[in-house]
């Protein structure tokens, strides 16, 4: 795992810094950038164990805190940045730039796995770069937050609900109606908003690993897609 430090679009601090984790498995056939939900970070234990599935499946994944250290210590405080969906949108836009840059998965085809309010995020980076981005999937995601892009993300998008995320599950079957290319809502049967249940993220890392390993252009094609 590489351990890399970004520097942040649109930063309030000169110098500030987003730090991520990198993992690129032999012969990756593509590249997963997570957007996490409110009030987490790529520490997250729901987004890393789905990374680690998608790794297995043979795909580079990237997380990424997606506000700075100062940041995270006012938003503990505030509230104030976790449901900046302009702002984490913007992150993301960024990043989706640096990784196309970045050697180790610069050839390979890029996803956006979003979780909570990150999905939000994740859609409004998709509508904004529909050559980088390839596929978005959303976990237990709040894709109603991303508002008027939801027409724009012509990309194929797979929404991941639990069945027992009554409300969330509303919001997404109004959201999957605007979005403007393929899309997709997926069930994971007894499962809540968090997926805590027993197998219920093993699904959930199924589910996406299928959607991405359809959706991304093999290694070395990505740039014929452009």
């Amino acid at each position: 795992m590489d351990s890399v430090q970004i520097p942040v679009a649109g930063a309030t601090l000169d110098g500030d810094v987003l730090n991520g984790d990198v993992e690129v498995p032999r012969q990756a056939r593509g590249v997963v950038l997570f957007a996490h939900g409110s009030g987490s970070g790529r520490r997250s234990p729901r987004n890393r164990h789905v990374a680690r599935e998608l790794q297995q499946a043979g795909l580079a994944t990237v997380l990424v805190d997606l506000l700075t250290r100062d940041e995270e210590r006012s938003d503990a405080r505030t509230g104030r940045f976790r449901f900046d969906i302009d702002l984490l949108a913007v992150r993301l836009s960024a990043l989706t730039d640096w990784l196309a840059k970045y050697e180790p998965v610069a050839d390979l085809g890029m996803g956006l796995f979003g979780a909570s309010t990150g999905a939000a995020a994740a859609l409004v980076a998709a509508a904004g770069r529909p050559a980088a981005v390839r596929a978005v999937v959303s976990r237990g995601g709040r894709p109603d937050l991303a508002g008027k892009y939801l027409r724009s993300v012509h990309q194929p998008t797979l929404l991941i609900v639990g069945e027992r995320d009554e409300v969330v599950m509303q919001l997404n079957r109004a959201a999957m109606r605007q979005l403007g290319g393929e899309a997709s809502l997926a069930t994971v049967p007894g499962a809540t908003h968090l997926f805590e249940e027993p197998g219920a993220l093993d699904q959930v890392a199924r589910l996406a690993g299928d959607w991405f390993a359809r959706a991304l252009p093999a290694a070395g094609t990505a740039a014929e897609h452009g």
